[in-house]
């Protein structure tokens, strides 16, 4: 007899770093749902989840800023969410995302609807989405001050730093030299963005 181990995918909003996976793994153990793997937004789950501990799920994401998203275009867009958010803050890598490819690539959807899904539900365009995080990447590895603007425009794919720092100024109003001077106060969480 060939049994069929069943699973399902259950998505969280707002998770955005390894330490948010690990938040979300300790949920899922202290309630014992058995669970396959834990990415950005994604818990692949090996058993059916009953309303009751749903319910017990949803408060106890809800307690540390986390939602569950149960409408399909809520999870598309979550998971985009979580595709830009993986590439340009956890990604070591500096390679030229092509985003439409990427994202159609890995959602197996046609791009000009997901981007309209993404526009018409976040008031943002998706290409603006990308390029708060990759402005908000840029903040971060300023105040780290391991990098040279010029290392940093590398890392991330700008073609110059001059092109960084006019898409930096555009976004922010300031300059990245303007920035590293009132750096504190310009920092955002990677969920507010």
């Amino acid at each position: 007899m060939n049994l069929k181990k069943e699973s399902s995918t259950v998505y969280i909003k707002n998770m955005v770093c390894p330490r948010c996976v690990s938040a979300v793994k300790n949920i899922f153990s202290t309630l014992d749902i058995k669970y396959n793997s834990v990415t950005l937004g994604e818990v692949e789950v090996g058993q059916p989840i009953n309303e009751e501990l749903r319910k017990e799920l949803l408060n106890k994401l809800e307690d540390i800023g986390f939602l569950l998203v149960n409408d399909r275009k809520s999870q598309l867009i979550e998971r985009m969410k979580a595709l830009v958010i993986d590439k340009v803050h956890h990604s070591d890598t500096n390679e030229n995302i092509k985003w439409p490819a990427y994202i159609t690539n890995e959602l197996h959807l046609d791009y000009k609807y997901l981007s309209s899904l993404f526009s018409s539900v976040e008031s943002i365009t998706f290409e603006q989405y990308t390029i708060n995080q990759k402005i908000e990447r840029i903040k971060e590895l300023m105040v780290y001050d391991e990098l040279t603007l010029s290392e940093i425009a590398f890392k991330l794919n700008y073609s110059s730093v001059a092109y960084l720092s006019n898409q930096f100024k555009k976004v922010t109003g300031m300059t990245p030299s303007q920035f590293k001077k009132v750096v504190d106060k310009n920092r955002k969480s990677l969920d507010e963005i």
